[in-house]
C-alpha cells in the first residue's frame, strides 16, 4: 500500500493533481522500493496503452498517453549512466525542458540538468512491507 507522511493511503492519481502544473519528477528510494512500479501506475492514470517498463538499459523510454495528459511521456533510469556528460550527449535536457511529463528514477547524477521546480518523490519501504511516499 502506498502511503503519504501522514500515514494515509495515497494514489498516483493523488501525486499527478497535487503536483500540477509540474511536469518533471526524481524519484528517490533504494532498490526494490518501487520506483518502476509507482511511475507505471502514473503512466496508467494517464491512459498509455504501453507497456511501461524500466529503461535501465535504453536509458529514456518514450509512452503515449491520452486526455486530459496528451503527449508523451519520459521514463529515465540513470541508474548505469557514468556520467553527467553520458545524459547531456543523449540529449538530456531536450526531454527535461520539452513541457511533457519526465519521470526520473536515480536521478542523482543528472541532478545538475534539473529544472528548479522538479517534483522529488521519496519512496521509504516501511517495516510492515508499505510504503511511505514524500514529495516534495
Amino acid at each position: 500500500m502506498l502511503l503519504n507522511e501522514q500515514g494515509e493511503p495515497v494514489s498516483a492519481l493523488d501525486i499527478l493533481r497535487q503536483s500540477e502544473p509540474h511536469r518533471v519528477f526524481a524519484f528517490e528510494g533504494q532498490m526494490g522500493a518501487g520506483k518502476t512500479t509507482f511511475i507505471k501506475q502514473l503512466c496508467q492514470e494517464m491512459g498509455t496503452d504501453d507497456v511501461v517498463n524500466s529503461p535501465t538499459f535504453a536509458i529514456v523510454n518514450v509512452y503515449d498517453v491520452k486526455q486530459p495528459y496528451r503527449g508523451e511521456v519520459y521514463h529515465f533510469d540513470c541508474y548505469r549512466l557514468k556520467d553527467i556528460r553520458e545524459a547531456m550527449d543523449f540529449g538530456a535536457e531536450e526531454y527535461l525542458y520539452s513541457g511533457n511529463y519526465c519521470f526520473i528514477e536515480w536521478p542523482a547524477l543528472i541532478e545538475p540538468l534539473l529544472p528548479d521546480d522538479t517534483v522529488y518523490v521519496r519512496i521509504t519501504v516501511q517495516p510492515d512491507g508499505d510504503r511511505m511516499l514524500t514529495v516534495g
